[in-house]
């Protein structure tokens, strides 16, 4: 195991250990990355009539989330503070119900990167498309296509890294 993966679970430990029993159905789910850590819960799915409609049951949905958004605000707000001096990261929240997922806070970082004409001609199509406002928009907005459509790959690829750290920690300077 990696000493990333040693972090990535003694994030999860400790917000296992931190949260509220009564707040999530199982375990939670935290995810964690250079800026951030995002911790999502599954709460229960609200109950509504038999045949409710699907916008009774959205109504529904969407009430259950507000109201856990609130009912646990100022609690979230000091476990996150806490977190984020323990682990030096910012703090997002969200919960999973009924097989939706909603966030409630995350961070939009900016990130720089340098590209020749054919790919800022991409992106200015997208833009002068109406599919986003800015180059900015289109280069996130081709970054979520990506990874909807190559998940398969780039779990391929996060094993791949995952096994070449397991050999450098094996590697002579562990020895010694």
């Amino acid at each position: 195991m990696t000493t990333q993966d040693d972090a990535i679970e003694q994030v999860r430990g400790w917000f296992t250990g931190r949260l509220p029993a009564e707040w999530y159905e199982g375990p939670v789910e935290v995810t964690v990355d250079r800026e951030e850590i995002t911790v999502i819960g599954r709460i229960p799915a609200p109950t509504v009539a038999d045949g409710a409609s699907d916008a009774e049951r959205a109504a529904a949905l969407s009430g259950r989330v507000k109201a856990f958004r609130e009912d646990t605000r100022d609690r979230r707000i000091a476990i996150a503070r806490e977190a984020e001096h323990r682990f030096e990261a910012k703090v997002a929240w969200g919960v999973e119900c009924d097989g939706r997922r909603v966030l409630f806070t995350h961070l939009a970082v900016p990130v720089m990167t340098r590209l020749r004409q054919p790919e800022r001609q991409v992106l200015d199509t997208l833009v002068d498309a109406g599919v986003a406002r800015s180059r900015a928009d289109a280069l996130a907005w081709c970054v979520r296509l990506v990874g909807k459509h190559a998940e398969e790959w780039l779990t391929e690829l996060r094993e791949a890294m995952e096994k070449v750290e397991q050999v450098r920690a094996q590697g002579p300077e562990s020895a010694g």
